[in-house]
């Protein structure tokens, strides 16, 4: 099975709260409303520096679809109610 890079999660233990799951590696769930990370994968490589830079890029990344993915939510509403 294919899955997409991000997937969108709620669970109703946290009704405050929106997860964004990243599926590649390095696999993580962010928190969006806390901007918590829980990594699955242990990120691995030489560069201690280059490692981190590259999780937060993944991260930001996640932020940024999840911010796109929530427009289209707000658009397919908008125009649901024209």
């Amino acid at each position: 099975m294919k899955l997409p890079k991000f997937l969108l999660a709620d669970n109703s233990d946290f009704p405050e709260d929106l997860f964004v799951v990243h599926t590649e590696y390095p696999r993580f769930v962010l928190n969006v409303e806390e901007e918590e990370v829980e990594w699955f994968d242990d990120l691995e490589g030489d560069d201690e520096e280059t490692m981190a830079d590259e999780a937060t890029k993944v991260v930001e990344a996640a932020f940024k679809w999840c911010d796109e993915e929530l427009a289209k939510y707000d658009e397919e509403d908008e125009e649901e109610e024209a």
